[in-house]
């Protein structure tokens, strides 16, 4: 167990009540310029501040800010400030799993409904809520690849990053299947007691003719990592279709998307993997996931803070001392202190009384 300071706020979300502060003294502006402009109604407002001996308005600025003060600290106490100084290693039971997805122009095609980026998203997103104990991992490629998520157990931040993933993700268009699978291989984490429990699920619907993606296959076989492909899209090959209209290079031919299933069949083989085509009535992920089931799963390590000491309290004391001198404050001067004086000073008529009576 390591020692490492860390501060955070467990419930984070109550920091928006800093926004309700920070409105609280320009309302009160706004609020003392609208009974401004009502008293000028009435009359010379000097005159108006005689008639009204006890009224003291800086009694009242003096108040919106301590009880702002409060409203702050009280935000911050609600928000739960904690330190955590303990580092714990704690052991699970599971696989690695990196989803390497294409997100090149083509999966926008619509051969598969509503198209086959939706259908991949919509997968995916099955596949990582169905976890329990596995961790996974996201790398978009098209030309390039990158790490959009590095292996985690946090399920709900793999399934945002699923369903972010669009064309947008990578500039550089096309199907460098070699890279990414590169990428992947260098994703996982080193916490795993086992190769054998890592593998990666390749989604693509590209052709790539380049030697690098068998030289990276050849590469995992030998660390131990499992292929496994999901091939969308026809060995024939057919015209790319997006939003109804037929893509066109730059010479004005047809831009046809093809499958390169030989390849894929491949890359799954030389890993002990399987190779499935995605189909419209059938992604083709069910076949996977059996065969990932027959993986056996391995010890993984991961570090978490533990023991974290609350500091709420702090916050707490200090804003209920805050809302006390609010209450005790009053937006008045009280008439009953009005004539008692701190010292007995003598007005000039009482001092000419004094010296006739000399």
């Amino acid at each position: 167990m390591n020692s490492l300071n860390i501060f955070e706020f467990g419930a984070p979300e109550w920091l928006w009540l800093l926004l309700v502060a920070a409105a609280l003294p320009i309302c009160y502006a706004l609020l003392m310029a609208w009974r401004r402009g009502k008293l000028r109604r009435f009359g010379n407002e000097a005159t108006l501040r005689e008639l009204m001996p006890d009224y003291a308005p800086a009694r009242g600025w003096i108040k919106i800010v301590v009880l702002t003060l409060a409203l702050i600290f009280l935000s911050l106490a609600a928000a739960r400030p904690r330190t955590g100084s303990k580092l714990r290693s704690v052991e699970s039971v599971g696989r690695e799993i990196m989803l390497v997805v294409d997100v090149s122009n083509s999966m926008l095609a619509e051969d598969v409904e509503p198209s086959r980026m939706e259908r991949t998203r919509y997968a995916l997103m099955r596949l990582v809520e169905g976890m329990k104990e596995d961790r996974v991992g996201v790398v978009a490629f098209a030309d390039e690849a990158e790490v959009i998520l590095p292996i985690t157990s946090d399920y709900k931040m793999a399934q945002a990053k699923v369903r972010s993933l669009s064309p947008a993700l990578i500039a550089r268009q096309g199907t460098d299947l070699g890279e990414a699978l590169e990428v992947a291989l260098l994703s996982f984490s080193e916490s795993s007691h086992s190769n054998r429990s890592r593998v990666i699920l390749l989604v693509t619907d590209g052709e790539d003719h380049d030697e690098g993606a068998e030289n990276a296959a050849a590469k995992a076989a030998a660390e131990g990592v499992m292929i496994c492909a999901v091939g969308i899209g026809t060995p024939e090959g057919q015209p790319l279709n997006i939003g109804g209209e037929i893509i066109e290079d730059e010479d004005g031919k047809m831009v046809v998307t093809q499958l390169n299933e030989e390849l894929l069949q491949s890359l799954a083989e030389t890993t002990g993997g399987i190779y499935v085509r995605s189909r419209n009535d059938n992604f083709g992920l069910q076949s996977i996931v059996e065969r990932l089931e027959s993986i056996e799963a391995s010890q993984m390590e991961m570090r978490q803070f533990e023991e974290y000491e609350e500091q709420y309290q702090w916050f707490l004391g200090v804003a209920l001392l805050l809302l006390i001198a609010e209450m005790l404050i009053l937006s008045r001067r009280n008439p009953l202190l009005r004539g008692v004086t701190l010292f007995d000073v003598k007005q000039p008529e009482q001092k000419d009384a004094i010296n006739n009576l000399k």
